[in-house]
């Protein structure tokens, strides 16, 4: 089985409650993980999840620390995030560009996946900002310069665009979902279900590794009860992660 490093799907909101003439703060922290990672480990393999505020400083920095897991998954978790470690932007501080370290590992054999979210791909006022990174260079879709985000409170139907071992045994029509990044798909990438006509599920391969990209999220708010329910979200996880896993990296 895989060892998937899971970066992200986290996040801290901090609400002012006002009452007459006094007013107070609360926080409270989350994470959104937990449907993914569930889904990976009842088919047996192994998730190292880093939230947000973890990968900021421990996300690894060099090809030796990457080769300790068999996938990367970043989830929700903004470029800047990564490009500014407490080292660099507290205390200016150089160090290795970690989405250019990721990028040569994958081209080296090594495996992506990149799930959506309002800080993944370019994100809610393009904050995630990854079309300028060196990542963008790897993955299966181009970004559109702004905020990509569609909103679908309606509800957006997904099918399947071509036969996959991804997406093996799956619907070929697949549970509404909430909204979802516009991207188009690299030439030469298989695009493997579609949302509205446009790339939903998207892979390639890259030098001696492999890369995938999920417009949507991994739990809510972008996917509903009845998604996260389906058969085909279990199953969807851990046939990605077993063909993105099957890359070409001899140093596995």
């Amino acid at each position: 089985m895989s060892r998937i490093l899971l970066a992200g799907e986290s996040w801290s909101t901090t609400s002012v409650h006002s009452k007459g003439f006094d007013t107070f703060i609360t926080t409270h922290y989350e994470e959104g993980a937990g449907y993914f990672i569930a889904a990976l480990e009842a088919a047996g393999h192994e998730v190292v999840f880093q939230p947000n505020h973890v990968a900021a400083d421990r996300f690894p920095t060099t090809a030796a620390e990457l080769d300790e897991f068999d996938v990367v998954v970043l989830s929700d978790i903004g470029s800047n995030t990564l490009l500014l470690p407490a080292s660099v932007f507290q205390r200016s501080v150089r160090m290795p560009n970690r989405l250019q370290v990721l990028a040569d590992w994958v081209r080296g054999g090594g495996a992506l996946l990149m799930v959506g979210g309002y800080l993944s791909f370019q994100g809610i006022e393009a904050k995630a900002n990854y079309r300028a990174t060196a990542l963008a260079e790897v993955l299966p879709v181009e970004m559109e310069i702004g905020d990509d985000r569609e909103e679908c409170p309606e509800g957006a139907v997904t099918v399947l665009a071509t036969e996959h071992p991804v997406t093996r045994g799956m619907d070929a029509e697949w549970p509404h979902l909430l909204g979802f990044h516009r991207l188009v798909a690299k030439p030469g990438a298989q695009v493997l279900a579609t949302t509205n006509e446009r790339p939903m599920l998207v892979v390639d391969e890259v030098g001696a590794g492999r890369v995938a990209a999920f417009a949507s999220d991994m739990g809510p708010h972008w996917l509903p009860a009845e998604f996260l329910a389906w058969d085909g979200f279990a199953a969807l996880w851990p046939q990605l992660t077993d063909w993105l896993a099957a890359s070409g990296s001899s140093s596995k």
